[in-house]
């Protein structure tokens, strides 16, 4: 066979080599796009729920406040009206005191009078009574009106603040939802990433060793039509058969196992204080939930119960809100009772068998409930 009818065989051959399907690799920089636009979107909401853990934080210590001024408010008014009744009695003795010397008018007014300001009004007890007296008790009256429309501003403000402390669990939780399905889509398209990169790679070695037989066959044919004698070839000088194939890319090297979590400690601190945190914790079963109260078997809030069961069992350096109270002692990963179970706006107290002590809301009392959702934990023992 002459030469030229050797290069058309080795032609023909390379040609049928070619003809087996090759498909496109996937598109990586698309998808690599996709990801990246992904990732931005879940790091924006990110942003959006850390500024309303914020606000919740926030408005939670403005609930505890005015919670605490409603309770201020209720005690005055009980001390108002104590002192009511001890002015009222002394008015009657001093009315009994005028009737006995004959003066009627004052005793019936009384009798006949709808309230004490009605009583106040009647022209006959301004006459009559000491000016003192009638002073004093217009002062009661005054305080008393005073006293009942701070409270009930009060009561109608931490209202309006439940409403809206109801809203941003709201959207805090749909922020939370909508983040996850973002992070789905992240890691759906990194899964696509990883296994565009693995094709692409295979193709890349597939044309490689293909282009690398090529090479060999015309080497081979070159070689065998390169014989002594033979002096119609040109350039004898064999070249070189391409060395080394390149190495198959890393398919996997963008995937991310990593652990982002903070196991923390598990190391056990004073079991006996831990003992007496849960004990106290124990002795407020029952208590209403008030917010900004403190005092068991009265009222008290879930940080509340968190911070008097800690302080009952000596620990005193503990916040009074919840947030500040997840994020101080330290983090441990496996609870144990007197652990503070955590939340984002709420606390309570762990005490074993996945159940915590905690004060759950208005219009509920302190309970034994089982530990819910996704808590982290903190302990001061």
């Amino acid at each position: 066979m002459n030469k030229f009818g050797k290069k058309l065989v080795i032609a023909l051959m390379a040609s049928s080599m070619l003809v087996t399907p090759v498909y496109a690799a996937p598109n990586t920089n698309e998808i690599q796009a996709q990801k990246e636009q992904k990732e931005q979107e879940v790091k924006s909401l990110q942003q959006q729920l850390q500024s309303m853990v914020t606000k919740i934080a926030d408005l939670e210590q403005q609930m505890i406040t005015k919670g605490e001024k409603v309770i201020q408010a209720k005690e005055d008014l009980a001390k108002a009206e104590e002192q009511q009744k001890e002015q009222y009695e002394a008015m009657k003795l001093r009315i009994k005191y005028m009737y006995e010397q004959g003066d009627v008018s004052a005793l019936e007014d009384l009798f006949t009078s709808s309230s004490i300001a009605d009583f106040l009004n009647k022209a006959d007890y301004i006459e009559t009574v000491h000016k003192y007296d009638r002073e004093k008790l217009q002062e009661y009256v005054d305080t008393k009106e005073k006293i009942e429309k701070l409270k009930q501003q009060l009561e109608d403000d931490l209202k309006k603040m439940e409403t809206m402390q109801a809203s941003f669990e709201k959207e805090k939780e749909q922020l939370n939802a909508t983040i996850q399905s973002k992070q789905a889509e992240v890691s759906d398209l990194n899964q696509q990433l990883q296994e565009a990169v693995r094709k692409a790679a295979e193709e890349q070695q597939k044309k490689e060793e293909e282009e690398a037989k090529k090479r060999q066959e015309e080497q081979r044919q070159d070689n065998t039509e390169q014989t002594p004698g033979n002096s119609d070839d040109g350039d004898s000088t064999p070249s070189n058969p391409g060395g080394n194939t390149p190495s198959r890319p890393d398919a996997g090297g963008s995937g991310n196992t990593g652990n982002s979590g903070n196991s923390g400690s598990s190391n056990t601190g004073n079991t006996s204080v831990a003992q007496a945190i849960v004990n106290a914790a124990y002795s407020c079963l029952g208590t209403p939930y008030v917010w900004g109260g403190n005092t068991p078997g009265s009222g008290l809030d879930c940080s509340g119960l968190v911070k008097y069961a800690h302080n009952a069992a000596g620990i005193t350096n503990i916040a009074r809100q919840s947030g500040a109270i997840g994020s101080g002692g330290k983090a441990v990963s496996s609870p144990l009772p007197g652990d503070v179970v955590c939340y984002s706006g709420h606390v309570g107290i762990y005490i074993g068998g996945g159940q915590m002590i905690h004060a759950p809301e208005p219009g509920d009392v302190v309970k034994v409930a089982a530990v819910y959702g996704s808590p982290w934990y903190r302990r001061y023992w």
